[in-house]
């Protein structure tokens, strides 16, 4: 591995290209690399939790057989990988990829880097998501920061037909994220919200900042009326953005993250899938500090149990 002694985080373990390669040199090491990770005590199947399994006949297709179930069985099974016939050796490069691309990756680079079909590398980045599908109830001790931003394009760079029936002012036809950091773990938590009110943002502030905790939010008035808070705001208005320990410069360096990836990687992320893609961001920022190793093991981890069809992914 490289100790990354530049600008950075030079205090975590990286993998170069050139390692990445020597570490997956065929699919056997590939293999080997996932089954380890997701039968860490030996092998089992996925279905019935058999321990008695065999190698199977080289006519089923896949590799070993469950007397318990009578069915053939890979590592895939149970997994965010299931059903997939891309080769594992892909998957860890796809994996590797995404953990190392701070503001994300395309399905359009992916497609090239590793030699699959855009629909492919697509489906492959919302299955990779999928690790971080159940993270977002993680409870904080705070101090908290909380704030909400908006996704979506510029109404001035809609088609005409779209732009006429948008009518309002800033936010309109955007999408609401709340988010709430961690100053004590760094760790960060974000949701896609129907509403903004009140009742809205302080149901999501207190199903991840434990009662006690300090809360740091900015001036809105939706965030004013909880008493089990230690609750300090900022006036951005008047340009106070910091006084004292009171700020929320954290989660707004969070959701310039995310922006960047929304205008600079993937440039259009519909409603539909934006909570995959806030699940990413947050999931990538929470393991940030872990070597690139840590990472990408975290994440094959994170696939057990979250089996996904495209035919889910697509419909509406």
């Amino acid at each position: 591995m490289t100790k990354h002694r530049g600008p950075g985080k030079a205090n975590r373990e990286g993998i170069t290209l050139m390692q990445l390669a020597d570490m997956f040199p065929d699919e056997a090491a590939a293999t080997w690399w996932f089954e380890n990770l997701i039968w860490p005590d030996g092998r089992f199947c996925p279905r019935c939790g058999c321990t008695e399994t065999r190698e199977a006949s080289a006519t089923s297709g896949l590799p070993y057989y469950c007397p318990g179930c009578r069915r053939a069985f890979s590592v895939k099974i149970g997994t965010g990988l299931e059903a997939s016939r891309v080769p594992l050796r892909k998957w860890a490069f796809a994996i590797y990829l995404e953990m190392t691309s701070l503001k994300g990756v395309s399905s359009m680079k992916l497609h090239r880097d590793i030699g699959v079909t855009q629909k492919t590398a697509w489906f492959m980045l919302h299955r990779i998501r999928e690790a971080w599908s159940l993270e977002q109830g993680t409870m904080f001790s705070g101090p908290v920061e909380a704030d909400e931003t908006y996704i979506g394009g510029k109404r001035k760079n809609m088609p005409l037909a779209k732009r006429k029936k948008q009518t309002g002012r800033g936010a309109v036809g955007k999408t609401a994220v709340a988010g709430v950091k961690d100053r004590g773990s760094n760790m960060v938590a974000a949701r896609v919200m129907e509403a903004t009110d009140s009742g809205a943002l302080q149901t999501f502030v207190r199903d991840h900042a434990e009662p006690g905790a300090t809360l740091y939010t900015d001036e809105a008035a939706a965030y004013k009326g909880m008493p089990e808070y230690d609750h300090e705001a900022v006036n951005h208005s008047v340009s106070e953005y910091v006084r004292d320990m009171a700020h929320t410069n954290g989660i707004e360096s969070f959701w310039a993250m995310l922006k960047r990836g929304y205008h600079g990687t993937y440039h259009h992320i519909s409603p539909k899938h934006l909570q995959r893609y806030i699940n990413e961001f947050a999931g990538r920022h929470n393991v940030r500090e872990a070597d690139t190793i840590d990472q990408m093991e975290s994440v094959v981890s994170g696939l057990v149990g979250k089996r996904l069809m495209y035919t889910e992914l697509i419909s509406d």
